[in-house]
């Protein structure tokens, strides 16, 4: 995706930067529908959220800046497509989403949550709109043009045999909190069934997320403790260097070798986002080529600068 929107930008260079009688707050206009300056800064703020103490050099701001650009850029291409094609995003379906959101949380902790993160709401709403169109193009546009051969996945199959050895080991729930009652607390509502979001909105100093352990790494100071653990079973309230915490043991697994039937669900979900990935590249080429789109000046990256960039990215897209 990094290499898609140095891409884009590069493309972007070619229709010039914006004239001085362009709307304030404007950086860029995308076959005249406007960017904003507040699209761009909401996206650096939750790509930093959490990261304290450090101050980014010009040079990196700036750089980011052009990444997230970029990436608004894609989406309002495909917000437009939807248009085009008479099929976007609804209010209903934008307040379909959002009460999803919104039900992860008790009571109004979804806005208070908001507020203490310094997140405007209607920032947040445009980007959960474009969320959205980005899912409805790859499911409703994309794939119906993706056939997925079983020849094909029986050749990845064998071919990438290693990635269905599935090795021994544990998956625990581990519920972490700041002192030994918040912990319980924590694993109580884990039990009830409520989502680790929620608990962590309920209990806002207990984090609750699922960790993977292979056989034989399992940390020596954990090993009385889970040894003779059965799934569905509690640690008792761990204390070790500083950190108050419990394990719910979720699965034991033996050492095994996926069939082929077993790997296909496996198999078709990486050779499908190969696919759609190569599908979305190929439309948003063609895009590129018949779109108008400006950039302000002053958030226009060098274009030796990104050039640079473009050429010494040699590793191929993950997948």
């Amino acid at each position: 995706m990094k290499k898609m929107l140095i891409g884009v930008l590069l493309a972007c260079s070619l229709f010039g930067c914006q004239n001085k009688s362009e709307d304030p707050g404007v950086i860029a206009r995308v076959n005249g529908n406007p960017i904003y300056l507040s699209q761009l800064e909401y996206k650096y703020d939750l790509t930093h959220e959490g990261v304290g103490g450090f101050v980014p050099s010009v040079e990196q701001v700036r750089a980011e800046y052009g990444q997230i650009l970029g990436d608004l850029i894609v989406q309002e291409l495909v917000a437009q497509e939807l248009e085009q094609r008479e099929i976007p995003v609804s209010d209903k379906e934008l307040k379909e989403a959002e009460d999803e959101v919104r039900s992860d949380y008790p009571e109004d902790s979804f806005e208070q949550i908001l507020i203490e993160e310094y997140i405007d709401i209607n920032a947040w709403r445009s980007q959960l709109k474009y969320q959205l169109a980005m899912d409805k193009f790859f499911h409703d546009i994309l794939r119906p043009e993706i056939k997925i051969d079983y020849k094909e996945a029986e050749k990845y199959y064998r071919t990438h045999l290693s990635d269905f050895y599935m090795p021994a080991g544990y998956k625990f729930v581990m519920v972490k909190g700041m002192g030994k009652d918040l912990v319980l607390k924590g694993v109580e509502l884990y039990r009830e069934g409520l989502t680790p979001a929620a608990i962590s909105a309920k209990l806002r100093k207990v984090s609750v997320r699922e960790i993977w352990i292979r056989n034989g790494q399992i940390p020596a100071d954990w090993k009385t403790f889970v040894e003779d653990l059965e799934p569905g079973k509690a640690t008792p309230v761990i204390t070790q260097k500083k950190e108050v915490f419990c394990l719910i043991l979720k699965e034991k697994k033996e050492a095994t070798l996926l069939t082929p039937l077993q790997a296909y669900p496996m198999v078709e979900k990486v050779l499908l986002e190969r696919k759609l990935n190569e599908k979305f590249e190929g439309w948003l080429k063609e895009k590129m080529a018949t779109s108008k789109i400006k950039i302000s000046k002053e958030l226009m990256p060098e274009v030796k600068e990104i050039e640079h960039d473009a050429a010494s990215e040699k590793t191929p897209q993950a997948e």
